[in-house]
């Protein structure tokens, strides 16, 4: 069998191998680590706190910091541990935005687990970082190490010339 035939039964074996790993994609996030273990500020417009289940309801331009990470949506749910001896975890909603130094991602929704620093971003993920953009259906940030993965149909475009 000649070279060129090998080479074009192939091909489609590679191309699969690059659309699979092109379903999860590990990329850095934030210029440093994050500490969950911050003190979260919480501003917006509204709150409405509920006794009998321990969440804290804000609405209206919420912006949440902790650190150098900084979320932004227009409603977040604080739930409160059971001992209510603080936050558990923090539920986005309505245009998130996650910064964390030079890098930024926007989805519909972000779940924010405070123990762990991670983040489970949802929704049309869009990470931006300088010139490069990715596109995904999940993306999960660790805070505490740097790190996101990207799940599910993960898209970018490469500049052949260099300019991304």
């Amino acid at each position: 069998m000649s070279y060129l035939r090998q080479f074009i039964l192939t091909l489609p074996l590679l191309f699969l191998g690059t659309v699979l790993s092109a379903q999860n994609t590990n990329v850095a996030f934030g210029a440093i680590k994050a500490d969950p273990t911050l003190p979260v500020e919480v501003t917006a417009d509204n709150l409405d706190v509920n006794q009998e289940n321990g969440s804290a309801e804000f609405t209206g331009n919420v912006v949440v910091i902790q650190g150098e990470m900084k979320l932004s949506a227009a409603r977040v749910l604080v739930i409160y541990n059971q001992e209510e001896s603080g936050i558990d975890r923090m539920e986005a909603t309505g245009d998130v935005l996650l910064v964390n130094g030079p890098d930024a991602a926007e989805a519909q929704r972000a779940d924010y687990t405070i123990d762990s620093g991670v983040i489970v971003m949802t929704g049309d993920v869009l990470l931006t970082q300088g010139q490069n953009a990715l596109t995904s259906d999940k993306m999960t940030v660790h805070l505490t190490n740097g790190t996101a993965q990207m799940n599910g149909r993960v898209k970018t475009i490469l500049n052949p010339d260099g300019d991304n």
